[in-house]
């Protein structure tokens, strides 16, 4: 996180919505002025829903890096009964420095109930232990149907089995000896994906920087007192990829792959195949260095093309504090922007392709920069809340200094959470304030996700608090839009089908989503893909590209009217 540059900038979203006019409209431009935004409010349900959880960071004064970070979440069905259930992710108390009499801190998976509410079960899920934890990747490693879970961890990471309790139920196994993965230093976010395209899912972990608390050094704003550090302290750690060999091992492949860097202070991954060549990318987003992007050459190599492609530094040739990062098709041309979270002062950053296949942040002229310039970005997820086809995007924003306040710049600890809507044409307008309170309510936002909980078809958020209680928000869409869901299941692909590239055809515009694990900021979403249809009444037509390449169209489902989930077997 990059030393703060003050800037007293209110939100001038219609000035950056009137800078971008001349970009190519695929959508009908909005009047912003005569249409309100669309009937759609998030209601914070957590207490309601059974959710009684309290964020551990550890500090007790020193002021140590890692309490600053935060954690993240997930959305998973970790028991196959087709509801998504949710893990909480935690720190934990540093060695000698208890809360009191209060138990370990550990992270919380809750079971859903299927009626809105929630029961944790993370003792019976085997999850009950400590580790100061960071962020979590969902993904089926073994292919046998069942979501398993990596941890990443401040000291260790570690490998959850999902195996069945003895009881007719699920639990979580920990296989990280068995597995021989070693992920020792401090981790962060990570995503699984089949780079080599075998069907089994290989596992990309970001890492920050070298710390312990033996090694933690003095850092001062006002040159008196202790502040927390900024990444330029301290060196990086590279990113680790682990081939899957089967039988539960994996191999480091980490040099021989090409992803090997002294220059990394990863916070956040996202896997998409930016090329289309059927490959999957990763893009990467650092913290005070540049980005990268590893392009996948097929041959179980890739080869770093950040800077050659323009996703490195901003305009002004400097590196930003890239935290979290999603990708979507927000044009409906089949090409996917990029969104990376930044400290406040630097505004989003959002990249765009061109026809040669060079990035440019655009995020000033699309309406996203000027209103998030004072926010301090974590959290990041594309998602389409309203359901009208096209792709909006959320911010969990809060800062790292809790006395930021008292520095006179207009900024504070809590900050509000952002919510864009995609207006078409790669415009964006700020709706959090329309869409209720529990956007708008002040928090030190760190991991988010979104997922369906309810199976109503408007995706929930959910949004970690570094240091306090997480915030799920329910989706309440009174627009009539319509949606369609699709479950993907690989066979010679990997069962979760992570890597899918998936088009969705209603009426002019066809949607693109890929299946993809990661993204965001320490956390997971709903992997199952979720198309809105506005007021169509059915998809035109859907095709999928699995990720072993293989195209399988699947015409106008004409039988599948709005509302309804279909779950497609590769190859049939």
């Amino acid at each position: 996180m990059d030393k703060m540059k003050p800037q007293g900038m209110k939100w001038l979203f219609l000035a950056a919505l009137l800078f971008g006019c001349g970009a190519r409209q695929e959508k009908p431009p909005l009047d912003l002025h005569s249409m309100p935004p669309p009937p759609v409010a998030f209601t914070d349900v957590t207490q309601r829903a059974g959710i009684h959880f309290t964020h551990t960071s550890g500090a007790f004064g020193k002021k140590w890096m890692p309490e600053t970070m935060g954690s993240g979440c997930a959305f998973l069905d970790y028991d196959g009964d087709g509801w998504l259930d949710i893990l909480l992710v935690n720190g934990s108390d540093w060695p000698g420095h208890t809360r009191g009499d209060a138990s370990p801190a550990h992270m919380a998976l809750y079971r859903n109930k299927h009626d809105g509410t929630f029961t944790e079960v993370t003792q019976a899920a085997g999850l009950s232990r400590p580790i100061y934890g960071m962020g979590a990747a969902v993904g089926d490693f073994d292919n046998d149907g069942f979501e398993d879970l990596f941890v990443t961890a401040v000291g260790g990471s570690r490998l959850f089995h999902n195996v069945p309790d003895g009881h007719g139920g699920r639990k979580f196994t920990d296989v990280t000896e068995a597995s021989r993965i070693v992920d020792t230093g401090w981790a962060t976010s990570a995503a699984w994906l089949d780079y080599d395209r075998d069907g089994k899912l290989d596992l990309f972990v970001c890492h920050y920087v070298q710390w312990t608390p033996q090694t933690d050094q003095f850092y001062s704003v006002d040159g008196v007192r202790k502040s927390y550090a900024r990444p330029q302290v301290y060196k990086g750690e590279s990113c680790r990829l682990y081939h899957n060999l089967g039988g539960g091992k994996f191999e480091d492949v980490t040099r021989q792959a090409g992803i090997l860097s002294s220059h990394s202070k990863a916070l956040g991954v996202a896997v998409s195949d930016y090329d289309g060549d059927g490959w999957p990318d990763i893009f990467v987003a650092n913290d005070t260095e540049a980005n990268f992007l590893f392009h996948n050459q097929g041959d179980g190599a890739f080869k770093e093309i950040g800077e050659e492609k323009g996703i490195t530094l901003s305009e002004q040739g400097t590196s930003r504090a890239g935290m979290g990062i999603d990708t979507a098709d927000v044009l409906h041309n089949g090409a996917s922007d990029i969104l990376i979270t930044n400290f406040s002062g630097e505004q989003l950053t959002l990249y765009r392709r061109d026809s040669s296949g060079f990035f440019s942040d655009i995020a000033a002229r699309s309406g996203v920069g000027i209103a998030s310039q004072t926010y301090l970005g974590f959290g990041a997820v594309f998602l389409d809340y309203d359901l009208d086809g096209w792709e909006d995007l959320f911010i969990a924003n809060g800062h790292i200094d809790d006395d930021i306040a008292t520095r006179g710049a207009g900024v504070t600890y809590k900050e509000p959470c952002l919510l864009f809507r995609n207006l078409g044409g790669g415009q964006f307008a700020d709706v959090s304030a329309a869409c209720g309170s529990a956007l708008t309510t002040p928090r030190v936002g760190r991991g988010a996700a979104w997922g369906d909980y309810d199976n109503d078809g408007s995706p929930d958020l959910l949004v970690m608090t570094n240091g306090g209680v997480p915030a799920l928000l329910h989706n309440e869409n009174r627009t009539g839009n319509g949606w369609i869901r699709l479950i993907l299941v690989g066979i010679q692909s990997n069962r979760d089908a992570i890597g899918a590239r998936v088009r969705v055809t209603v009426g002019k515009e066809t949607q693109t989503q890929e299946v993809k694990s990661g993204s965001s900021y320490l956390s997971s979403s709903d992997r199952r893909l979720l198309f809105g249809l506005g007021q169509a009444a059915r998809a035109d037509n859907v095709e999928i590209r699995w990720p072993g390449g293989k195209i399988q169209p699947l015409g106008s489902l004409e039988k599948m009217t709005p509302g309804h989930s279909l779950t497609v077997i590769e190859g049939k």
